[in-house]
């Protein structure tokens, strides 16, 4: 990681939490819709916070109601999407939090949370999206956006 010279100075190292691992490279915030259509997105360094780019993502394409995992808690973030750009954001809560959701609310969330973990996955295993080998940033973005194309006019074939 520390050797790699390819996109230094735009991607860093970064951590998995899920996984327990670190990685060097870029992160993909993807906003994709209930049915699984990827409809805005943005690319940060591997090391920045999922909040921070949030607001990018969800003000690309605004819906009213978005969810998203709980790399995204922020009770001040979701204050300013509703406030600034009347966007509903939804996180599920942590075990440490004292605000408690219904069972009903949980596996709701759960169902809508597998479809983004789907396209993440088909993403991944059948359009090796993380095996992008651009030389400069401009390669690395048709190759990006040629991936996204291709996965939604197949969904929407």
């Amino acid at each position: 990681m520390y050797r790699a010279k390819r996109f230094r100075g735009i991607a860093d190292i970064g951590y998995c939490a899920s996984k327990k691992i670190a990685f060097y490279g870029l992160k993909l915030h993807l906003q994709v819709t209930d049915q699984g259509l990827p409809m805005g997105y943005v690319v940060t360094e591997a090391s920045c916070h999922d909040r921070m780019a949030a607001e990018t993502v969800m003000t690309q394409i605004p819906h009213p109601y978005n969810l998203g995992d709980k790399g995204y808690i922020s009770q001040k973030l979701q204050k300013k999407l509703y406030e600034e750009h009347r966007i509903a954001f939804w996180t599920p809560v942590r075990k440490n939090q004292r605000i408690r959701q219904s069972d009903a609310w949980k596996q709701w969330m759960k169902r809508k949370r597998k479809v983004v973990e789907t396209v993440f996955s088909i993403l991944v295993d059948s359009y090796r999206i993380t095996e992008i080998r651009a030389n400069s940033v401009s390669g690395f973005e048709t190759a990006l956006d040629g991936i996204l194309l291709a996965y939604s006019l197949l969904f929407l074939g």
